[in-house]
């Protein structure tokens, strides 16, 4: 059904949707190729929230180059979206300048598209077809997905340790663990996040502003903190530069003169304060994640949180993805990655599945997924 000219140019596709993975958030990164008689006349990708899709980019740079696209091929890495949301549906535009064929490499998740886009381009006499590297644009798009089929963000665990599974000395020091093209890589994966999650026991101990610095980035992710008595130093680096992103501070019950004043404090400093009470009057994991894919738009969600979090995290099921950076050596004692039960048997260990592996210097990156059928649905 595909050539390998098809599987060319939704390789070039694919390569714009990439650009956006920084760029697009909270929509998806989507990548559009127009090709007229076997040559790319104009690309596009999904710009900043409000800013042109991908389709409606190439068209413009089809026109920009004194093209016509009627009679096109058009590669797009997703379904042209058929509804008004912030900008006008990119059907539209395509029926509009009359191509012959577009192939997509996959079709949509959101249950407003659905099919519905693939459907109105045939209605508009233009031939459709669907599939082509499919798991390639799925992986670029792995937190849109799980917002729209499951209602979660997908959650990625950031860990750096030593070979020997330690994040940080008994007296918690743990700048640095790896070195710094590990430490770039870190925010590679940061700046593709919606938010960085932390907690409050990091915040006191290591002052982290989790932002992104080591990638050039037009967008910085929103900051969150899980702290159920709003004990963050009003004056921690995290809340710097509140103009870049926003910052949320996620508490228990709000029921004391204290927490009162204090999120008071920090709404007059233009911090969120989201209280997310569990029967233990610690912060609900599970129902935040909810929170934030259903009321806040958000697709990726990036950790980089101590031993007590990390464990809770893991413990309650709200893990995804693992990114774990490894420093060739050893530690002995100190704090390790995660605070999880202890197991009696090893049938009730947590297994996950490796997706890549990757060196740094002198340090090494695994990541690692849950298997399908053990993600949170």
């Amino acid at each position: 059904m595909y050539t390998a000219l098809d599987h060319k140019f939704m390789s070039q596709a694919l390569a714009e949707a990439a650009k956006s993975l920084y760029l697009s958030n909270p929509n998806p990164r989507v990548g559009c190729v127009v090709v007229k008689g076997g040559k790319p006349i104009g690309r596009g990708h999904t710009q900043r929230l409000s800013g042109a899709h991908a389709e409606v980019q190439a068209l413009a740079d089809v026109r920009a180059h004194g093209f016509d696209p009627e009679g096109s091929t058009v590669y797009v890495t997703l379904e042209p979206c058929s509804h008004t949301g912030r900008t006008p549906p990119c059907v539209d535009a395509l029926i509009a300048a009359k191509p012959a064929l577009v192939i997509a490499a996959m079709s949509d998740p959101n249950p407003l598209v659905a099919g519905k886009g693939l459907e109105l381009l045939r209605a508009g006499g233009i031939e459709v077809r669907c599939g082509l590297l499919q798991a390639e644009a799925e992986i670029l798009n792995r937190g849109f997905i799980s917002r729209m089929t499951r209602g979660l963000p997908w959650v990625r665990l950031k860990i750096a340790a030593s070979l020997d599974g330690k994040t940080a000395l008994p007296d918690g020091t743990s700048q640095w663990i790896t070195g710094p093209l590990a430490r770039a890589d870190g925010h590679h994966w940061r700046a593709q996040a919606c938010a960085v999650l932390t907690g409050v026991g990091t915040v006191k101990e290591d002052n982290p502003m989790l932002n992104v610095r080591d990638v050039e980035t037009e967008r910085q992710p929103w900051r969150i903190i899980v702290d159920s008595k709003l004990e963050t130093p009003i004056t921690s680096k995290v809340f710097e530069n509140l103009h870049q992103s926003g910052a949320i501070l996620v508490c228990g019950k709000l029921n004391t003169p204290e927490t009162k004043q204090s999120a008071k404090a920090f709404e007059a400093r233009g911090i969120e304060v989201l209280p997310l009470p569990n029967a233990n009057d610690k912060v609900d994991l599970p129902k935040l994640f909810t929170y934030l894919a259903q009321d806040r738009d958000m697709n990726d969600i990036h950790i980089e949180a101590g031993f007590k979090l990390n464990g809770s995290l893991l413990r309650e099921n709200c893990v995804d993805e693992l990114l774990l950076y490894y420093a060739p050596f050893l530690m002995g004692e100190g704090i390790g990655m995660a605070n999880i039960y202890p197991f009696t048997t090893l049938d009730q260990r947590l297994d996950w599945q490796i997706l890549d592996q990757a060196i740094f210097g002198p340090d090494m990156r695994l990541r690692l997924a849950k298997p399908a059928s053990q993600l949170k649905e």
